[in-house]
């Protein structure tokens, strides 16, 4: 641990980086995957059961938490760590991807932006300052920009305005941060599927010195290689020494193919989601435990792993469950989904330290196309 925020890069193997990221609260070994914790809570898991899959960091969310019970709440009831019983790494994003989602219901201008609340329909104004102001008050370790995500398509137009008004709301959020010792706030390029704005944005965000960069404004309706190109063409404009983390993404091949670009954090809602509907993520690709076929299956999702939902419990059940609609089924099946997306993690880590990470991600890639139809 360290009582400021450090990062320190390890080694490369090609683009993939191996490093750390050391906070007052813990250590983040990265390549790292950040658990969503929407509300304050991973769901249907408990967040001892999140540690011990072993995440370093989960992620909450601005938006929602401002909503209920509210920053100032969590705030007097002695901030988000106390209050959820995480004593780790909190990673806030700003809320301004959610804000965004609301469409026909907000009003955008340099300000901010004006909303109603999903809940109960109240209105509400989030300017930079603001969305700084609430991570504060739930006591987050790394806090994000405000910035404005536009879904793609989108006219290049549009792209760049957005993209000009979260470099400014970047340089906002900069003074509203301040300094405060251990803690970090990221910048988030933008500038959609548009090779020169996302170097422009990159390149300006440099300039600002902040502790880490995200690439947001992807995973939103593009294509997979069209997210991969911006990657190669966002991150060399990146500092080397700061830590780099790409919003909302994804899926197992996702993390790996931009692993191999140099993206050092990832987060996502997809392990936990698709667990609640039934889809396992193994070392043998998806598995969708509805199907027929599992409901006599006595093999457990993978009797090599570490975690009792993938390897004490057999398919037959798991298929029994999630068709009889039982939350046990769900529970089960995002703690198993959390477990991979670790181990996979534990794995491109040790992999890029051994100087193999190429070979290894050929092997993970092989093993999903041969499915898990035969015995693991």
């Amino acid at each position: 641990m360290s009582e400021s925020f450090q990062f320190q890069l390890k080694k490369t193997d090609g683009g993939a980086r191996l490093g750390e990221v050391s906070m007052p609260r813990g250590t983040i070994r990265t390549p790292a995957f950040m658990p969503v914790g929407t509300v304050g809570t991973v769901k249907a898991m408990y967040l001892d059961q999140v540690r011990e899959t072993g995440a370093d960091i989960i992620l909450g969310n601005t938006y929602h938490l401002m909503l209920r019970p509210t920053a100032e709440r969590v705030a007097r009831l002695g901030g988000l760590h106390e209050l959820i019983r995480w004593p780790y790494p909190i990673l806030t994003d700003s809320g301004g991807f959610q804000v965004m989602s609301l469409s026909g219901l907000r009003k955008l201008d340099e300000q901010g932006v004006t909303f109603k609340s999903h809940v109960d329909g109240s209105l509400h104004h989030m300017s930079p300052e603001r969305s700084i102001e609430i991570q504060g008050l739930l006591g987050s370790d790394i806090q994000m920009q405000l910035d404005e995500c536009v879904a793609l398509p989108a006219t290049p137009k549009d792209i760049e305005r957005a993209m000009e008004m979260s470099l400014r709301w970047a340089e906002r959020c900069k003074v509203a941060f301040g300094n405060q010792p251990g803690k970090a706030m990221f910048g988030i390029v933008q500038g959609g599927d548009v090779p020169e704005l996302r170097v422009r944005s990159a390149q300006a965000l440099s300039g600002m010195d902040l502790k880490g960069y995200a690439v947001g404004g992807l995973a939103v309706g593009e294509p997979q290689e069209v997210m991969l190109r911006m990657l190669e063409i966002t991150l060399p404009e990146l500092p080397r020494e700061k830590p780099r983390y790409l919003m909302g993404v994804g899926t197992p091949d996702d993390i790996l193919k931009s692993v191999a670009r140099g993206i050092d954090m990832f987060d996502c809602v997809m392990p936990t989601r698709s667990g609640r509907h039934g889809l396992a993520f193994t070392r043998r690709g998806k598995v969708n435990i509805r199907n027929a076929r599992h409901a006599e299956d006595m093999r457990p999702l993978d009797e090599q792993s570490n975690c009792p939902a993938s390897r004490d419990y057999s398919r037959a059940y798991l298929h029994h469950l999630v068709r009889a609609n039982e939350a046990l089924g769900g529970m089960l099946l995002s703690w198993h989904n959390l477990a991979y997306y670790q181990e996979l993690m534990q794995g491109i880590r040790q992999a890029i330290a051994e100087g193999r990470f190429a070979d290894f991600m050929a092997e993970t890639q092989e093993n999903w196309a041969r499915g898990d139809l035969e015995p693991v």
